[in-house]
C-alpha cells in the first residue's frame, strides 16, 4: 500500500489540502458577488478614453467603407458593365473601379492604424491590472501567503491576466467595429431588396439564444481550465525549485513527481481540448446557414424575376441587384461570427476575470488605521518593546481556535539583549511577528517606543526594526544587489563596511567576481554560513534601532554558529535585541532571559539567576548539555 503523503501512490486529481479549503472558503465569504461584472471591467478603460473615442471613429469609418464596395458593384453591373444601351460605359466603370479601389486601400490604412490603437490599450490595460493585482497581493497580511501556494498566486497574475489580454485587446474593436459592419450591411440589404433580407435573417434568433447556451457551457469549462493551470504552475513551483528537486532526489521520488505532473498536465489537456472544440459545431452550423444564403437568393431571384414568387414579385430585381445582394450579405458572414466570437470570448473571460476580482476584492487583515502616524524621531523610549497582556489565536490545521500566546506581558529597555527560549511550538517566533505586525494581537496591546504599534504606521515601524531569521531568503542575483535590498543607494563603501561587521566581507573578497558573485537560486551557491552572514550584513546595512533574530543560527553546524554568533554580537551591540533561542548557549550572555511554554512566560532572568533558580530553563540547560554535539554540516 503506498503512503498517504504527498506524493505517494497514485495521483488523485482535484485533492486540495485543508488549508487550500479554507483559502477557497475564505474567498467565497469575501470575495463579493459581481453583478455588475462587465461595468466593472470597463472601468479599466477609462483612464484610455482619447484613445478609445478615435478607435471607435476608426472603426465606424472602416465598417463604413466595407459596405461601399458591394453597393459600387451594383452600379458597375447595372450602369457600368451592362447599362441600358447594352454596351459597357468605360468612363463610369472607370470612376465606379477608382472609388472601389480607393476605399480598400483608404480601408487597409485605417485597419492598421485600428490595430495598433487596440493593440496599445489592450495591452497597457492588461499591464496595469497585472501590476495592481501585485500590488494588492503586496498589502495582504503574512498568513494570506503562509496558506496559499505560490503557484496559485503566480498563477492569477500570469495564466489569469494573461487569458483575457485577447478580450482587452480587441474587445472595442471587435464589437463595435462587427457591430457597424452588421447594421451597414443589413440596412443595405433592405435597401437593395426587403424581401431577400427577410428570406437572410429569418434564423438569427435561434442562432443569438444557441450562441449564449455555447457561451455559458464555455465559461464553466474556462474555470476548469484556469484552475488546472494554477495546479501546473503550483506543481512547477513546488517541484523544480532547488528546495523541491533535493527532495526529490533525496528520496528518488523523481518518477512519482513526473507522474504527479503527467496527470494534471492530462486533464489540462483534455480541458483545452474540451475549450477549443466547444461552440465549434454551433459555429459551422452558421457558416452553412450563412454560406447557403446565396444559393437560396438565387433561387428566389429567378422566381421573382419570373413572377413565380406571388406578392414577393411585386418588385423588380436586375442581375446587379441580386450580385450586389450577394456581395454583402457575404461580407455579413464574417463580421456576424467575429461578433458571436466575442461574445463568446466575453462569457468565457466573464470567469477570468471573476478569479482576478476575487482577490482585488481580499481586504488585507493587517493595515493602517485612519488615525495611524508615523514614529515621531527622538521619541524618549525609542528602542524600548513591551507587550501588556497580548494574546495571539489562529485557527490551527484542524480549524479549532487555539492560543498560540495567552496573556504575555514584558518590557524590554532600550539598548537591552533579551533572548525568548523555550520548548518548540511554545510561542517564541510568534513573539518576533507581532512586533513589526506581520501578525495582529487577538488581544492586548503590543507597545513600541510607547506607542501602540496599531497607531503607527507599519512603513514607519518597520523602518526601525531588522530581522534576521533561520531560513534566509537571497535572491539569484549578486552579492551587492541583495545586500542593496536594504538600502537601494548603497555605495561599495558602505557595503563593505558592513560585511566586515558581519565577518563576511574577506570571504568575499576572496570570490572571483567578488561582491559581484551571483549566489544563485535562495543563495544555493554559498554555504549556511556565508548566506547567513550576509543577510546579517544586510540589516546591518538598514541600520535598525531594534534587532530580532529568530533562531538565526539553529541550522548551523557548530563551527560555523560560533563564526555567526560572533558577527551576531558584533551586529546587536548598541541595539535592543531581541533573540529567538533554540540553543541556550547562544544566550547565555543576554542581559534577559524570557522562558516561553505553552504561550506563557513561566520564568525571566539572567542565565545565572535562572539556573540558581532550577526551574523550567535549569532543566532545558541540563538536557541541552548532556545532549551529543550537532553533526557538522557541510
Amino acid at each position: 500500500m503506498p503512503p498517504p503523503w504527498r506524493g505517494g501512490g497514485p495521483v488523485v486529481r482535484g485533492r486540495v489540502s485543508a488549508a487550500d479549503a479554507a483559502l477557497q472558503r475564505k474567498l467565497n465569504a469575501e470575495a463579493p458577488k459581481i453583478p455588475h461584472l462587465f461595468g466593472r471591467i470597463a472601468e479599466l478603460f477609462r483612464p484610455h478614453r482619447v484613445s478609445l473615442v478615435l478607435t471607435v471613429v476608426l472603426v465606424l469609418a472602416s465598417a463604413a467603407l466595407s459596405v461601399a464596395p458591394p453597393l459600387l458593384t451594383q452600379r458597375i453591373f447595372d450602369q457600368g458593365l451592362f447599362p441600358a444601351g447594352g454596351h459597357p460605359v468605360l468612363s463610369v466603370l472607370g470612376e465606379l473601379v477608382a472609388l472601389m479601389v480607393g476605399a480598400y486601400v483608404l480601408s487597409a490604412l485605417l485597419g492598421v492604424w485600428q490595430t495598433y490603437l487596440t493593440s496599445t490599450v489592450g495591452n497597457a490595460v492588461m499591464g496595469s491590472l497585472r501590476v495592481r493585482l501585485f500590488t494588492h497581493l503586496q498589502s495582504m497580511e503574512l498568513s494570506f501567503f503562509t496558506r496559499t501556494k505560490t503557484g496559485v498566486i503566480q498563477s492569477r497574475l500570469q495564466n489569469d491576466v494573461g487569458g483575457v489580454a485577447t478580450v482587452l485587446a480587441n474587445t472595442v474593436s471587435g464589437v463595435v467595429g462587427n457591430v457597424v459592419t452588421v447594421i451597414a450591411a443589413f440596412v443595405a440589404m433592405v435597401a437593395l431588396n426587403w424581401q431577400l433580407t427577410l428570406i437572410a435573417v429569418v434564423l438569427m434568433p435561434f442562432l443569438v439564444v444557441a450562441q449564449r447556451r455555447v457561451g455559458q457551457v464555455r465559461a464553466r469549462i474556462a474555470t476548469k481550465t484556469q484552475e488546472s493551470l494554477s495546479d501546473m504552475t503550483a506543481i512547477t513551483q513546488e517541484s523544480l525549485s532547488v528546495s523541491g528537486i533535493l527532495l526529490s532526489k533525496s528520496f528518488n521520488r523523481q518518477p512519482d513527481e513526473i507522474g504527479r505532473y503527467s496527470a494534471e498536465n492530462s486533464n489540462l489537456v483534455r480541458l483545452q481540448i474540451r475549450q477549443a472544440m466547444s461552440g465549434q459545431y454551433f459555429f459551422a452550423l452558421v457558416t452553412i446557414f450563412m454560406s447557403s444564403i446565396p444559393a437560396i437568393v438565387y433561387l428566389v431571384a429567378g422566381l421573382l424575376l419570373t413572377g413565380g414568387a406571388g406578392p414577393l414579385g411585386t418588385e423588380a430585381i436586375t442581375a446587379g441587384t441580386v450580385v450586389a445582394f450577394t456581395n454583402v450579405q457575404a461580407r455579413l458572414l464574417f463580421p456576424l461570427i467575429a461578433l458571436m466570437r466575442v461574445a463568446l470570448d466575453l462569457q468565457t473571460s466573464g470567469a477570468l476575470f471573476a478569479r482576478i476580482f476575487e482577490y482585488l476584492d481580499l481586504r488585507p487583515a493587517i493595515a493602517d488605521a485612519p488615525h495611524a502616524a508615523p514614529l515621531p524621531d527622538g521619541a524618549p523610549r525609542f528602542g524600548e518593546v513591551a507587550f501588556r497582556d497580548v494574546t495571539f489565536r489562529y485557527p490551527d490545521a484542524r480549524g479549532e481556535d487555539r492560543a498560540t500566546l495567552d496573556e504575555v506581558s514584558f518590557t524590554i529597555e532600550p539598548g537591552q539583549y533579551a533572548a525568548f527560549v523555550g520548548p518548540s511550538g511554545a510561542g517564541k517566533t510568534t513573539v518576533s511577528y507581532l512586533i513589526p505586525r506581520f501578525y495582529e494581537a487577538s488581544s492586548g496591546a503590543v507597545l513600541f517606543a510607547g506607542h501602540d504599534v496599531r497607531d503607527l504606521q507599519r512603513e514607519s515601524l518597520v523602518s526601525h526594526i531588522g530581522v534576521v531569521s533561520q531560513e534566509t531568503y537571497l535572491f539569484h542575483a549578486s552579492i551587492a544587489e541583495n545586500l542593496r535590498y536594504a538600502k537601494a543607494d548603497a555605495t561599495l563603501g558602505e557595503l563593505e563596511a558592513a560585511c566586515r561587521a558581519a565577518n563576511i566581507h574577506e570571504t568575499i573578497a576572496s570570490f572571483p567576481d567578488g561582491y559581484d558573485t551571483v549566489v544563485g537560486e535562495r543563495g544555493y551557491r554559498l554555504s549556511g554560513g556565508e548566506k547567513q552572514r550576509i543577510a546579517i550584513a544586510r540589516v546591518l546595512l538598514k541600520d535598525p534601532e531594534v534587532l530580532i533574530l529568530d533562531e538565526a543560527t539553529s541550522a548551523l553546524d557548530t563551527i560555523s554558529e560560533r563564526v555567526v554568533q560572533q558577527a551576531l554580537d558584533a551586529a546587536s551591540h548598541g541595539r535592543t535585541t531581541i533573540a529567538i533561542a533554540h540553543r541556550l548557549s547562544t544566550v547565555v550572555g543576554a542581559d534577559v532571559i524570557y522562558v516561553v511554554d505553552r504561550g506563557r512566560i513561566v520564568e525571566h532572568g539572567t542565565h545565572s539567576e535562572l539556573l540558581a533558580a532550577d526551574g523550567a530553563y535549569a532543566r532545558l540547560y541540563r538536557e541541552q548539555a548532556s545532549a551529543p554535539s550537532p553533526a557538522r554540516q557541510p
